[in-house]
């Protein structure tokens, strides 16, 4: 499973449409470690692509937005 159907499923959305449709015009999005075997979440900016994993200590954290456009 790739992070961004891991993050789908640990917020409780039922697929990629859900999702986008509720984060498309909010200032804040969810967002999910990328490294591997970590599936540390947090809530960022959406154009957030390097923000930091409170459980790995690195900058690796991605929104929801930038995994469905990227």
């Amino acid at each position: 499973m790739n992070k961004l159907n891991d993050l789908i499923e640990v917020e409780g959305y039922e697929n990629e449409e859900d999702l986008m449709n509720e984060i498309m015009y909010d200032s804040v999005n969810p967002g999910i470690c990328m490294n591997p075997g970590c599936d540390y979440t947090t809530t960022v900016e959406p154009d957030c692509h390097d923000g930091w994993c409170e459980f790995c200590e690195t900058n690796t954290v991605k929104s929801a937005t930038e995994l469905l456009l990227f």
